[in-house]
């Protein structure tokens, strides 16, 4: 019987070893494999994480950020801007972000707001915050790829007394605009990811703006005209780059026969409130120049690039931009029309230190 009990014992202590060599393999597996589960788990509720396979570059971004979210962020960043501790609005957005996976509601204004304040009074620091925070590395690099073009130093030309003169001012703060001029009117609803039809079907990946035929379009954001022409889904359409090659603004649907500024051309330098086209209904059609699309609108997109190798691929990365479009409402450029050109351009010119340094960034923008 004793023998009988040791050989037990032995057994059992041979079997703990056992499950203690796969604890400790499963455990180290799942240091590697945790990251995958995760983007998994993110695939079917719709979070956005870093689904990168060899985590070299971001390829999904869900950008679910409220507009009300977005203004009280820039809000407390422009406020701090020349305070010793300046709260950048991305990392205060970054930071609900990962504290949340991606989800923004009615307290996210709250706790951007409470969190501010305690960085502002030296309770805490964003790297004490986010220190454990696995994922805030990547919102803060998701959400910079939308968002840090937007807001940053810049001039402006404002009015001078009643005489009509103007002077420049510099400022900080927006200097991204909505794309629709001021004083057009339009309405548009969050109709990201609804179905399309025409040659295939597929997500709508922009937002629609829907507005009057020859309404002047703005461009939202400095940077580069890298496609200009005709496309059988968008009609006439324009293509603008950010000179840090991570954004690319889609703008479609334009204007029958005068779709665009006469002035622009694939490699031209665009900054932010110029006046790039007009809205139209354009497109579906291989021939060019056709209205196919049966209601007026604008139809524009952003995608992000991480990598040149997402540009034009099955893995391009379109955010839904309801949101930002209703952000971007604060900041409409002024518009004048030239009766003899029949050209619509803004009233109050822009400098942009981006436009400035646009030299820069010649190599990483490729032509097309």
């Amino acid at each position: 019987m004793k023998k009988i009990k040791w050989g037990i014992r032995a057994e059992l202590v041979l079997l703990a070893a056992v499950i203690c060599v796969w604890v400790i393999r499963t455990m180290g597996d799942g240091r590697q494999a945790g990251k995958e589960t995760v983007r998994e788990e993110a695939a079917e509720t719709g979070e956005a994480v870093e689904v990168s396979a060899d985590g070299s570059y971001i390829k999904w971004v869900d950008f679910n950020i409220t507009c009300e979210a977005m203004s009280k962020a820039y809000e407390l960043d422009v406020d701090s801007y020349q305070d010793e501790i300046h709260t950048d609005w991305i990392e205060l957005l970054a930071y609900v972000g990962a504290k949340h996976g991606g989800k923004f509601d009615k307290k996210s204004v709250s706790e951007i707001q409470e969190t501010a304040e305690k960085l502002r009074s030296g309770e805490t620091t964003m790297e004490k915050l986010t220190k454990k925070m696995e994922y805030y590395d990547y919102y803060k690099e998701a959400y910079g790829a939308v968002l840090s073009g937007m807001v940053g130093e810049f001039s402006l030309e404002v009015p001078k007394g009643d005489g009509g003169e103007k002077e420049w001012k510099n400022f900080y703060g927006l200097k991204a605009f909505s794309p629709i001029a001021k004083g057009f009117d339009y309405s548009h609803y969050d109709d990201f990811g609804s179905s399309r039809s025409y040659g295939y079907s597929r997500p709508h990946l922009g937002h629609d703006m829907m507005g009057q035929i020859g309404t002047p379009i703005i461009a939202i954001e400095s940077g580069y005209v890298e496609a200009l022409g005709w496309n059988q889904y968008g009609g006439w359409r324009i293509g603008i780059r950010s000179f840090d090659g991570k954004r690319y603004y889609y703008y479609a649907h334009l204007r029958q026969n005068f779709p665009y500024n006469k002035a622009l051309e694939v490699g031209s330098v665009v900054t932010a409130g110029d006046v790039i086209g007009y809205m139209g209904h354009t497109g579906y059609s291989t021939t060019e120049n056709v209205n196919n699309i049966e209601i007026v609108h604008l139809h524009w997109g952003l995608e992000l690039i991480f990598d040149e190798s997402q540009k034009e691929s099955n893995n391009e990365i379109w955010i839904d931009c309801y949101e930002l479009t209703k952000f971007l409402y604060q900041n409409r450029s002024e518009t004048v029309k030239d009766e003899e050109t029949k050209e619509w351009h803004r009233v109050y010119q822009m400098k942009d230190p981006a436009v400035e340094n646009a030299g820069e960034f010649d190599r990483k923008v490729p032509e097309t």
